[in-house]
C-alpha cells in the first residue's frame, strides 16, 4: 500500500502547506522573514566579531595634543609613507596648511610660504612600512563650547597583526613635531578654558641677551635650577611642589624678556595669563593653572590688577569681570592648585601688591629689576660695539656721557640716577645707532625723557 505522504494530494505535502490559505495570509511568509533577519544578524555579530579580532582603531581628537602631530606626519614627503586613496577609495579631497614667513616681507617686500597637503575630511588609505592604514578625518556637528570650533577627529585602521605600527607612526609624528620646536621657546596663552600656542614658537632668546643689574640673573637662574632638582625633597617633607617669582619694577626694564629667555635656556614653555584682561575670572583662572602646559613657566603679568576688584561674590555667584583678589590667592596655593608649577608675577607696582600675596609659598623671592644702572649700561654696551670698541674707550666715554647727564652714576649705590633710564631706552639708542659707535655716544642725550617747558609760552617740548 502506497504511503500518503509521498501523494501529491496529501495534506501534509509542501504543495498543500503553500495552497493553505492561513500560511499564505502571512504566518508562514513573516516565519521565512524573521529566520532571514535572525541569519542576517547572526551574520553581522559574526562579522562585527571577525572585524574587532582582525582590525583594531586609533581615535585622536582635536583637543589631543597629537591631533596636529599627525596631520603634520601625514603631510610630510616620506619614502615609507604614500598616499593611495585614488587607486583604493577614489578619494582626492585634501587640505592645505600654509606657514608663512613675514620676516622677509618688512626687509625685501617679499613673504616665504610653504604649503602643505593635508588628509581633508573623508577617508583615504596610506601604506606605511608595509602595513596599510585607513584615515578618516570628520569633522562633527557638536562645536567647543569655549571657541565654537567644531569636533574633528582623525581616526586611524589597520589590522590587527600590524598594531605595532601604530607606536612608530606616533614616534615619528612626535619626533617632527619635537624637531619643529627644537630651538625654539612656545608662548601659550588662555584661549576660553584652554591652552593655545600664541602664534609660530619663537627662536630661543640667549640668557645674556637680557642684561640685568650684577648678580640679580644667576640668583634666579640658580634658584630655578635647584628647585628642579628638589621634588623629591618637597615630596619627602609634605611641601606642596611649587615655587613663586614676583619681579617688580618699571617698565621696559626687562622682566618678560628675562622670563623668556629663561624658559629657553631651560628648556620650558611660558603660559601667559594677563591678569588685567577682561572675562578672565576667579573660577577660570583656577582651572587653566590646574591643566597648566607641561614644562612651561606661568607668567601671571599685571599681578596688581587683580587688587582692583576685590569685589566678593554675589548671590548668584558673580565676582565680577576679572580676577578679584581673593581668587588670585586661592589660584596659587588653594586646596585645586596644582603642583609642579614655577610661576612667575610681573607688576609696575608693587606698592599696589598686598603682603597676603607676597608671603611665602604665594612668592618665594621678590627681586626688583630697576632702572638701568652703569654695570647693565657697560654689559650692553660689549654686545652692540665689543667688535669694534676693543680697547673699551668709547665704552668708557659713554659711560661718563650718562653720568654726565645724571642718567646711570653707580651700581645700586647710594647716589643713584637723578633721571630715570630703562634699558629699553639703551637698547633703543643702540639699534638706532647699528653700525656708529660715535653717533650712540653723541645722541645720548636723547635718552632724557621729555618735559613740558612751563618756563615760557611756546608750549614747546625741551630735554
Amino acid at each position: 500500500m502506497a504511503s500518503t505522504a509521498s501523494s501529491p494530494h496529501s495534506p501534509f505535502s509542501l504543495d498543500a502547506l503553500f495552497d493553505n490559505p492561513l500560511f499564505a495570509g502571512g504566518i508562514g511568509l513573516a516565519s521565512l522573514g524573521a529566520a532571514a533577519a535572525f541569519a542576517r544578524r547572526g551574520a553581522i555579530v559574526v562579522l562585527g566579531a571577525v572585524r574587532r579580532r582582525l582590525i583594531v582603531n586609533v581615535e585622536i581628537g582635536k583637543q589631543d595634543p597629537a591631533y596636529p602631530w599627525i596631520l603634520a606626519w601625514l603631510s610630510q614627503p616620506h619614502e615609507n609613507v604614500g598616499f593611495i586613496a585614488s587607486r583604493v577609495t577614489r578619494v582626492h579631497n585634501l587640505s592645505v596648511t600654509t606657514a608663512t614667513n613675514s620676516a622677509g616681507a618688512s626687509v625685501g617686500g617679499k613673504m616665504d610660504a610653504h604649503f602643505f597637503l593635508n588628509p581633508g575630511y573623508g577617508q583615504h588609505i596610506v601604506k606605511f612600512g608595509g602595513a596599510y592604514i585607513a584615515v578618516t578625518r570628520e569633522k562633527h556637528s557638536t562645536a567647543n563650547m569655549n571657541t565654537g570650533e567644531p569636533h574633528e577627529t582623525v581616526q586611524l585602521t589597520t589590522l590587527w597583526s600590524n598594531r605595532h605600527v601604530f607606536e612608530t607612526v606616533f614616534g615619528e609624528a612626535h619626533k617632527l613635531a619635537a624637531n619643529a620646536s627644537e630651538g625654539k621657546t612656545v608662548v601659550y596663552s588662555a584661549r576660553g578654558l584652554e591652552w593655545k600656542p600664541l602664534g609660530d614658537p619663537r627662536k630661543k632668546r640667549p640668557l645674556d641677551s637680557v642684561v640685568l643689574d650684577e648678580g640679580i640673573e644667576e640668583n634666579i637662574v640658580d634658584d630655578v635650577k635647584d628647585f628642579l632638582f628638589r621634588q623629591q625633597w618637597y615630596v619627602d617633607r609634605g611641601i606642596p611642589y611649587r615655587r613663586g617669582y614676583l619681579l617688580f619694577g618699571p617698565p621696559g626694564s626687562g622682566k618678560s624678556s628675562f622670563i623668556q629667555a629663561l624658559a629657553g635656556e631651560l628648556d620650558f614653555s611660558v603660559a601667559m595669563i594677563n591678569l588685567s584682561e577682561t572675562g578672565m575670572t576667579d573660577d577660570k583662572l583656577a582651572f587653566l593653572l590646574t591643566k597648566l602646559p607641561k614644562r612651561s613657566f606661568l607668567l601671571l603679568e599685571d599681578a596688581d590688577a587683580a587688587f582692583v576688584n576685590r569685589k566678593q561674590r554675589d548671590a548668584d555667584g558673580y565676582s565680577g569681570a576679572s580676577v578679584t583678589f581673593s581668587g588670585l590667592l586661592n589660584a596659587l596655593d588653594g586646596v585645586a592648585a596644582g603642583e609642579e608649577r614655577i610661576a612667575f608675577l610681573t607688576t609696575n607696582h608693587i606698592d599696589r601688591l598686598d603682603p597676603a600675596l607676597i608671603r611665602p609659598g604665594r612668592v618665594d623671592m621678590m627681586i626688583r629689576i630697576g632702572e638701568a644702572t652703569k654695570y647693565q649700561a657697560a654689559r650692553m654696551w660689549d654686545r652692540f660695539y665689543g667688535d669694534v670698541d676693543t680697547d673699551g674707550r668709547g665704552r668708557e666715554r659713554f659711560l661718563q656721557r650718562l653720568e654726565d647727564l645724571g642718567l646711570a652714576v653707580e651700581n645700586r649705590g647710594a647716589n643713584g640716577p637723578t633721571r630715570l633710564l630703562s634699558t629699553a631706552a639703551i637698547q633703543g639708542l643702540f639699534l638706532f645707532n647699528k653700525n656708529d659707535m660715535e653717533g650712540a655716544i653723541n645722541s645720548a642725550g636723547s635718552l632724557i625723557p621729555e618735559k613740558f617747558d612751563t618756563e615760557t609760552d611756546r608750549g614747546c617740548a625741551v630735554r
